[in-house]
C-alpha cells in the first residue's frame, strides 16, 4: 500500500523553519518527548496512521468514504455520530496501534516502526546531542533508518536546525509562538544572519541540484548569538500585532 502524505514540515531543508503556528502545535504534542523534535527537524512525511501514533490526530480509518471529507459542521455531536458509523475507526492504545500498523504496512510506515528510537534519540536539548545519540544508536543497531536520519540532518541548514529546535521549545502560548515565528521569518528573508533561505529555495526550485551551500556550513559554526538574534525582538521592523481582544479566553 502506498503512503499518502498528509502532514509534513520540511522547512529546514530549504533553510527556513516550521511556521504558520507549527511551533505551537508541535510543542504541545502529548506523548513521548522526542516526537516533536523529530517532526520539526526532519520534516518527515506522515500519513493518517502515523499522525495518530504521533498524537497529531485522534481518528484514522482505512476505508472511510468521502462523506467525512464533505462534512461542513463544527457541531461535536454530529461529528461524533458520523465517526461512530465507521467500524474501522480507531481510538488506539498507542503501543498496540504502533505494533499492529507497523506489521500491517511494514516498511511503508517507518515513523511508526521507529517511534521509540525517535523518542530516545531526539529528546535532547541540542542538535549536537541528537546527532550524537543517533550515531550511537546507528553503531549499536546497524539500522539503516538511523543512517538515513543522520544523512537527512546533515543535509539540512545548520542554522535552521538550531533555530528550529529553539523555536519548538515547550510551554509557550500561541501568541508567543506566532510572534517568535514572525521574527525568525523576517530575519531569514532579510538575510541579516544568513542567506540560507534564499540558497535553499534556489537549490531546490531553480538549480534543482538539491545541493545548497549553507552559511554557516556546520553546526559548530552556528553560534548561540546567531540563534538568539533570530528569535530576539525586532529592531527595524514592527512586531507582529495579534487580535488578542477577539481571541477566546484561555481555560
Amino acid at each position: 500500500m502506498g503512503k499518502v502524505r498528509v502532514f509534513s514540515h520540511p522547512e529546514v531543508q530549504i533553510g527556513f523553519h516550521p511556521d504558520a503556528g507549527a511551533s505551537f502545535h508541535l510543542s504541545h504534542l502529548p506523548g513521548y518527548l522526542g516526537t516533536l523534535e523529530y517532526l520539526a527537524l526532519m520534516g518527515d512525511n506522515l500519513n493518517g496512521a502515523e499522525m495518530v501514533a504521533c498524537c497529531l490526530a485522534t481518528h484514522y480509518s482505512l476505508n472511510a468514504d468521502q462523506r467525512l471529507g464533505r462534512m461542513n459542521t463544527d457541531d461535536p455531536s454530529i461529528i461524533e455520530t458520523s465517526l461512530s458509523q465507521y467500524g474501522d475507526l480507531v481510538y488506539p492504545d498507542r503501543r498496540i496501534f504502533i505494533h499492529n500498523f507497523s506489521v500491517l504496512f511494514s516498511q511503508n510506515i517507518l515513523v511508526l516502526a521507529q517511534i521509540e528510537v525517535i523518542d530516545k534519540c531526539f529528546s535532547h536539548d541540542t542538535v549536537e546531542e541528537i546527532i550524537h545519540a543517533l550515531e550511537i544508536e546507528a553503531a549499536d543497531s546497524h539500522d539503516e533508518w538511523c543512517a538515513m536520519t543522520l544523512e537527512g540532518l546533515m543535509e539540512a541548514s545548520p542554522l535552521s536546525l538550531k533555530v528550529t529546535l529553539r523555536s519548538v521549545s515547550r510551554f509557550h502560548t500561541l501568541d508567543q509562538c506566532l510572534t517568535r515565528e514572525y521574527r525568525i521569518s523576517l530575519r531569514g528573508i532579510s538575510e541579516e544572519v544568513s542567506k540560507d533561505f534564499c540558497e535553499g529555495v534556489w537549490a531546490q526550485l531553480v538549480d534543482k541540484d538539491f545541493a545548497p551551500k549553507w552559511d554557516p556550513p556546520s553546526l559548530e559554526e552556528v553560534t548561540k548569538e546567531m540563534v538568539d538574534f533570530c528569535v530576539s525582538p525586532l529592531i527595524s521592523e514592527p512586531e507582529l500585532e495579534l487580535p488578542t481582544a477577539s481571541q477566546e479566553p484561555s481555560a
